[in-house]
This record gives structure tokens, sequence and C-alpha cells, in this order.
């Protein structure tokens, strides 16, 4: 199977939607002519036109509240906000129309809005172009949240909020653009609400999200080396969530470490760890530990910044302290 970046998995699920549904059309700042912040739209605008690929004003709240608009009258817009951080001017759109309009029509409207963005600190970005809100959106009812770790997985999750008639917040992160892996040619998707076992092991179970899952398989390999078997789960979707996979590994291994790269408290790791020990409690051997951000702004300062957020050295210091 060919291999392709990230960044080639989410420009082509965006081209081929296109091309197979008129009504999908991409909107935000610098998604034209400029191809994007990170270039995930690069070109496109040169196939489907100013009218399809649309370089907003820098209004989030403008640019989101139009996306409904469009959405409840029969388009499918792809919404693209620069950073995550940016969630912050859009939020009353987001939060109290987009999640609660087809509820409070009675359900007599669709909304299929996808909100793409980017989360993630690394690049001394500062306090905010650098967060991971995925705990927000996952406490917001009537938000899908999406966080895919790979190229097959954005290519595939990606198609599927497009066609998905409910709003989806698509979260990519900055370090995975340009991340290689293997990515079919034909038509597919990835279904919502279902985890995937990056890595089988029967000694401790890692849950991570997006870029974690990259560095938790890191230090899985790592610990094979000594004869640790860890396994590593994915759920790519935070809302719908896959308990079932979740736990079904809780009951192999006995124990959980939960890797998310927003801040701790009351974030991600919080949510499933809740989840773990009111549903799998008589499978836990060790409590469940969380590494996540610290709770402070994200420093500019590089090394203030890796001081912040998870590393390579405190997943595998949780995992030895459970060993």
């Amino acid at each position: 199977m060919r291999k392709i970046k990230y960044v080639e998995a989410i420009r082509e699920a965006l081209a081929e939607e296109m091309r197979r549904d008129e009504r999908v059309f991409i909107l935000g700042e610098d998604v034209g002519v400029f191809g994007g912040i990170f270039k995930t739209t690069l070109e496109l605008i040169d196939e489907f036109g100013e009218e399809r690929v649309i370089d907003t004003p820098i209004s989030e709240a403008g640019f989101i509240g139009a996306s409904l608009g469009a959405a409840i009258t029969g388009m499918r817009p792809v919404a693209e906000l620069m950073f995550c951080d940016f969630c912050t001017v859009a939020m009353d759109q987001i939060v109290n129309q987009i999640a609660k309009i087809h509820y409070m029509f009675g359900g007599q409207t669709k909304v299929p809005i996808v909100i793409r963005t980017n989360i993630g600190s690394g690049r001394s970005s500062a306090a905010q172009h650098s967060q991971s809100l995925q705990a927000w959106f996952m406490h917001v009812p009537g938000l899908k949240v999406v966080l895919p770790s790979t190229p097959y997985d954005a290519k595939g999750l990606l198609k599927t909020a497009i066609r998905d008639d409910n709003p989806v917040i698509f979260l990519e992160h900055k370090f995975l653009y340009q991340t290689v892996g293997e990515v079919p040619e034909e038509d597919y998707t990835v279904p919502f609400g279902v985890a995937d076992v990056k890595r089988e092991g029967k000694d401790l179970t890692i849950v991570a999200t997006s870029k974690m899952v990259v560095e938790s398989l890191k230090v899985a390999e790592k610990f094979a080396k000594e004869g640790i078997e860890i396994e590593v789960v994915d759920p790519r979707t935070l809302v719908p969530l896959d308990k079932k996979t979740i736990l079904k590994s809780v009951k192999k291994t006995g124990r959980v470490v939960i890797v998310d790269e927003g801040c701790k408290t009351a974030g991600v790791g919080a949510e499933l760890s809740a989840m773990i020990m009111e549903e799998g409690f008589d499978y836990l051997d060790t409590p469940v530990v969380r590494v996540a951000s610290l709770d402070v702004p994200v420093p500019f300062s590089p090394p203030l910044e890796k001081a912040q957020m998870p590393m390579l050295e405190d997943i595998e210091k949780a995992v030895r302290s459970l060993l």
C-alpha cells in the first residue's frame, strides 16, 4: 500500500468529498490562495474555485456563524479555524447555536458542519496558539469530537465527518502533519465510535489521543525490549466514545495509563479515568494514572514548554509507577 503524509491525507479527503458532493465547500482564513496555515487546502482553489474554497475575513464568529446558516439551508460546510485557540472567538456559535439547533428545532433540521482545527504545543507558539482544548468540546452535548493520530485515520475519519449530518469538531495535531503512513487509494471511511488498538499487549494499557498515540507507541517499543508488552488503544473519537474496546483492554491488562495533551484538571484523562472506575473497577489491579499537560499557560520558552507538556519520559515514568 502507498504511504503518504498526514497533511496529504487531509487534502485528499477534502478534494474527494468535494468532487463527490457539490454541496461541500471550504471556508476559513487563508484556506484559498495560501493553501491554509499548514497547507491542508493547498491548490484546492485551483480545482474548485473561489465559490467553494472561500477566503474569509478574520472573523471566526462570522464564518462559523455563516457555516451554520449554510448547513441548515442544505449545504455541507467544512470550516477551518487556523488554530484551536481561536475557537474561543466563536464559542457562542459553536456551543449555543451549532450544538443545539437540531435539538431545539425538534429534529426538523440537520446541521452537517465540520469544524477543522489543530491542537498541540511544541513549536514555541506560546499560550494563544498551542492549546489542546478537546475536553471543552467533549463537554458539550450535540458535538462529535474526532482526533485522528495517523494518515489512514485522518482521511477516513474526515470523510465520515463530512458525510455526517451532525456537527463535528475535527482536531488535527500540528506535529502529525508531516508524519507518514499507509493510506489506500480507493475510497474508504473510518466509522465514529470505534477505537483502534494500535499495539497489542498484556501487561498494561495506554489509552492515548492524537500525537500522544505516536509517543505512547515509542514508549511501548522501549518496554518491549525489557519483556514488557504494553497495549496502546487510540479512541480516535471522544464523542462517540468506544467504551467497549477500552474496557476490554483494561480487563486484559489490569493497569491503565491515560495520555492526553490537554491540561490535567477536568481533562480528557479525567473523564476516561472516571468511566473506567465506574464501569471497569473490578478489572483494575492498580489505580488509573493520568499523563497530561501542566495546568499553566503554554510557555513560549522552549525549555519551559517542554516542562509543561507531556513528554516521552513522563509516559515512561507513569508506566513504571504501575509496574
